[in-house]
């Protein structure tokens, strides 16, 4: 068919991602390219980067006036190790097998992790380090020691998960595997996104902000062969010789969507995005038959460090009970904070590790007294509950030991230091933050598979439109997404442009 690149004249049918557009519909080709990209955050970016690469033409719409999407909010931290360790884990003497990151990645899977994903990701992610910094992210390779939510140096290495933290230190050898993108401050996202985004301009794709891609283009068999976008408010329509590949986010601000498929990401009042994580991407990969998986699941995290001296604290529920070790990494103490029964949980510290956490710095203080009776008394607390909990944690802690929740003993000393407080971390209170995980099916080649198992043709996925390896809300770690998105977008960028034409 001809390009044809002046605007239709027929008037413009009322598009959804949740119906595909029949290809005897268009009226015209608008745009023709191998490959379309939906999105350009950091799964769009590495799949345009390694297209193009492998010679195939490509386009890439994005929704947002500017490039970078989610990614360009996030830290910078990318999750990677394995084969020995990264040039930077091994110059500060941290040996990471790739079994040990496999294991760890496995157990951070949950119950569905897709071992096949996994074993490709575990085998390739230190080479994976070497090619971002090919890409010009720039990695200043220190290590910064203790425990953050975000570096605010511009320190490349740190620990991001439950590496060190039960039950995953009894499975596989801890080492830290964060690796962030030199920046000074919060949102090392930004550098990490300018750098992917400009080599892949720089390597010839072609880039379409204030995009929005209405609806996929299907063939009489099924097949993917195009997507009708909005560019600066006119319809175009794109045909594809080789495929699209949505990259278009999550959906956690879409709220019909989280209502329907993962409410329990209702108690977190504040989320994670730059704000176009709106479920279009899988809307589109389902209105073709993609099967969507693990949709109900979400990070969750909770404002609780720094400063660090509060995970030497101890979460206690509306029975006096603890409840999970709280050195474990932040989401997943969130996720335990906000399953607690009638979502009341307390954080119980002492005079010499006290401090407000620096992201809610006016958190609630529920309770203070000299002695943990009177805690007790004000959070009206079941008589003795939590009198008896600090004290057995107090006798094990003085040696040590933690045999109930098994938190390691760096983080162990009682709490006898008065006056002693309770910060409140009760639903209501506090201010949890949350994305989504769940997603379109894919292979770990990106390609969109049906209810069957089977790939849809000229249809792949990759980011949070696909659940690729964060699929288990307790298990996520800092990095996950970016290494995801980063990697298996290089993975869905190198298969389609691989593919046979349409």
């Amino acid at each position: 068919m001809s390009m044809n690149t002046a605007p239709s004249s027929h008037a413009t049918p009322t598009y959804s991602p949740g119906h595909p557009c029949p290809v005897e519909d268009v009226p015209q080709w608008d745009i023709e390219t191998d490959v379309a990209v939906i999105g350009f955050g950091a799964a769009g970016s590495c799949a345009a980067i390694e297209a193009r690469a492998a010679g195939a033409d490509v386009h890439v719409f994005e929704v947002a006036a500017a490039p970078g999407g989610s990614a360009s909010w996030s830290g910078g931290e990318v999750y990677v190790g394995g084969s020995g360790g990264t040039r930077v884990q091994k110059a500060h003497g941290f040996e990471d097998s790739t079994e040990d990151l496999y294991t760890y990645l496995m157990m951070a899977g949950g119950p569905g992790a897709d071992a096949e994903r996994v074993r490709v990701y575990a085998e390739g992610a230190a080479a994976h380090f070497d090619w971002l910094e090919a890409q010009g992210v720039p990695f200043k390779g220190t290590y910064l020691p203790g425990k953050w939510i975000e570096p605010t140096t511009d320190d490349t290495l740190l620990w991001s998960g439950s590496e060190a933290a039960w039950p995953f230190s009894a499975k596989a050898k801890p080492a830290p595997r964060g690796h962030t993108a030199q920046f000074k401050g919060w949102g090392g996202g930004k550098i990490l996104m300018e750098k992917l985004c400009a080599r892949a301009e720089a390597l010839g794709a072609v880039v379409h902000c204030s995009s929005r891609a209405l609806c996929l283009i299907v063939d009489r068999a099924r097949a993917v062969v195009g997507v009708v976008v909005r560019i600066e408010g006119e319809t175009r329509y794109v045909r594809t010789r080789k495929g699209v590949i949505l990259c278009a986010g999550g959906f956690i601000v879409n709220r019909e969507m989280v209502e329907r498929f993962a409410p329990a990401a209702l108690a977190c009042s504040e989320v994670v995005s730059g704000g176009n994580d709106d479920g279009s991407g899988i809307r589109m990969g389902m209105s073709v038959g993609g099967a969507t998986i693990h949709m109900d699941q979400f990070f969750a995290t909770i404002p609780f460090f720094p400063p660090e001296s509060l995970v030497k604290g101890i979460f206690v529920n509306k029975r006096g009970e603890r409840f999970i070790n709280e050195d474990a990494y932040h989401g997943r103490v969130g996720h335990y904070v906000l399953r607690q029964p009638e979502g009341k949980a307390w954080l119980l510290v002492d005079n010499e590790i006290f401090g407000r956490p620096v992201i809610q710095p006016d958190i609630e203080v529920a309770a203070v007294g000299e002695t943990w009776e009177e805690v007790e008394r004000e959070l009206d607390l079941p008589a003795g509950s939590l009198v008896r909990t600090v004290t057995e944690f107090n006798r094990h802690a003085a040696e040590g030991q933690d045999p109930l929740f098994h938190k390691a003993s760096n983080w162990l000393r009682p709490l006898t230091t008065a006056p002693f407080a309770a910060l409140s971390y009760c639903v209501g209170d506090l201010k949890a933050h949350a994305f989504t995980m769940g997603g379109l099916h894919t292979r770990p080649s990106g390609e969109v598979l049906d209810a069957d198992g089977q790939p849809i043709a000229g249809l792949f996925a990759a980011g949070r439109s696909a659940c690729g390896l964060p699929r288990w809300g307790e298990g996520y770690s800092s990095g996950m997404s970016l290494g995801d998105s980063t990697f298996f977008g290089r993975q869905a960028g190198l298969a389609v442009a691989t593919r046979q034409d349409t």
